[in-house]
């Protein structure tokens, strides 16, 4: 699929780790689209993954979709429909869950300024976090993947780490 199919608002969802976020701002480099990380919205700057209250959230996230043009990342299925109404085009990733595990490490150990990072916030190691990425993955897939196949919307399934990779270059994306 052309990137440009996917029209000037992109939805990404995926489970945990799975490269939303860096996808977001290749794309968004690359079209010229705004970024809209949704972990951003959802959690207090300068923290270490502090939520903002609910109603706070709900009304960054209305006035995130209200904008022509965005490509946003994160799932928040809550606020899904909302944000599906909006989209031109979605994309599913639905990378492995050893890869996924294998990117947290390395964004809590290695990376410093990542897409989608919480500004003056550092990742870390969290159990609750490796349990998500290994015990609740299956259920999130598979919810995340129904979702996807309803959607109405030009839309892209990258399933690997490889399909990932082949888009970025088909699509001239500078990761």
């Amino acid at each position: 699929m052309i990137l440009d199919e996917l029209g000037p608002r992109i939805c990404i969802i995926g489970p945990s780790n799975s490269g939303k976020s860096t996808l977001a701002a290749a794309i968004g480099r690359t079209r010229g689209l705004p970024p809209i990380h949704l972990d951003q919205l959802q959690h207090r700057p300068n923290t270490d993954w502090e939520p903002r209250p609910e109603e706070e959230f709900r009304a960054l996230h209305e006035a995130a979709i209200l904008e022509p043009r965005w490509v946003m990342d994160g799932n928040y299925t809550r606020y899904l429909p909302q944000r599906l109404e909006r989209a031109t085009g979605g994309i599913l990733l639905d990378v492995p869950t050893a890869t996924r595990f294998f990117r947290y490490l390395r964004r809590c150990w290695f990376e410093r300024n990542r897409p989608g990072a919480l500004g003056g916030g550092r990742d870390s190691v969290k159990w609750d976090m490796i349990r998500c990425i290994v015990l609740a993955s299956p259920a999130i897939r598979r919810r995340n993947t129904e979702l996807f196949d309803r959607i109405g919307l030009p839309k892209l399934r990258l399933d690997t780490p490889g399909a990932l990779t082949r888009f970025s270059l088909t699509a001239g994306l500078d990761r």
